[in-house]
């Protein structure tokens, strides 16, 4: 946004020091891809470019990485329960988690900015994510060696989460219809780029660099509980097993579903009568949108771009 905008805003409330707003009249238009550095971006993880490059981790911080729609808000909130459930029921029901686990990048002017979020946080460790593909990560995360934790999820389901956050989400590119999106996914014409890009870069730096966890939504589908005995373990962390039988529950779906300060319905640029943000969080629901035709030629696809044969992703549980 910027002066030459045709719409005012107004403060509708404030949570907590992030303001959210509401139009007087239309809404702002949507954003349009260009070609950023070898990688499809918008504007709104752009513009702020040069302070997020200059971002100063510390050694304590955690980040979650992932390509768009692959379980990030999912381990944002297992991990601010493992870290902060101590703090007690008003932190997490008056906080929303976009404040409590900053998404650093993004900078919109009319809602917020991501890498303010994260320098103002006052927890310790910083729990912060990103949806940036390796080669755009802050060197200081590199340099303070923070643990980073990867979520891959398939291309199928990715694809199909992504037309219908696209649809939603008013600060995304117009997705126009189902088979225009996923040719677009196919060549990576997407905010953040290539998902094939996104998931072998992360996996390539896991080779060389040990404090990455490398994490498959599928997986996480199938046993909650087992994968977040391995994120305690990555983590050093040794909670009771009552208190991760209590993390388990409360991110289930349907209770995260319901939970407004998880669900983005305070996020005024999503509009959840088009589709809810958390929408059905299922493994194989692409069976629910690709034709026959679509799968095959995806499948071929899929053969050429995926040529590392050490990460499978699974399409169905």
């Amino acid at each position: 946004m910027n002066g030459s905008d045709p719409m005012n805003f107004r403060v509708k409330r404030s949570i907590r020091g992030t303001l959210l707003w509401e139009p007087e009249m239309e809404l702002p238009p949507r954003p349009t891809i260009f070609d950023f550095h070898g990688v499809s971006m918008i504007k709104y993880f752009t513009e702020n470019w040069d302070n997020i490059q200059s971002f100063e981790a510390r050694p304590s911080d955690i980040v979650i990485a992932t390509y768009p729609k692959a379980g990030t808000t999912w381990v944002s909130y297992i991990l601010d329960l493992l870290y902060f459930e101590e703090m007690g029921p008003e932190r997490m029901a008056s906080t929303p988690l976009h404040e409590r686990v900053p998404f650093l990048e993004i900078s919109v002017s009319f809602h917020y900015k991501g890498k303010d979020l994260a320098d103002q946080l006052p927890t310790t460790p910083r729990l912060i994510k990103t949806h940036l593909p390796i080669q755009f990560v802050p060197k200081s995360f590199w340099e303070q060696n923070c643990r980073i934790i990867y979520v891959g999820r398939n291309a199928k389901d990715s694809a199909v989460s992504y037309f219908h956050f696209s649809r939603m989400n008013l600060v995304q590119p117009d997705p126009v219809n189902w088979s225009t999106f996923l040719q677009d996914f196919e060549q990576g014409k997407m905010v953040f780029g290539s998902w094939y890009d996104h998931v072998n870069g992360w996996w390539e730096k896991k080779q060389t660099y040990s404090n990455i966890h490398y994490m498959l939504y599928e997986d996480l589908t199938e046993d909650t509980g087992r994968e977040i005995d391995k994120l305690c373990s990555f983590l050093g962390l040794s909670p009771s097993a009552e208190k991760k039988e209590r993390v388990a529950t409360g991110a289930k779906f349907d209770n995260m579903k319901q939970d407004k300060m998880a669900n983005y319905s305070t996020i005024k640029m999503m509009d959840h009568k088009v589709s809810p943000f958390m929408r059905k969080g299922k493994v194989g629901d692409w069976k629910n949108h690709f034709t026959v035709a679509q799968n095959e030629e995806f499948d071929e696809d899929y053969k050429k771009k995926m040529k590392n044969p050490t990460l499978k992703f699974r399409n169905e549980i």
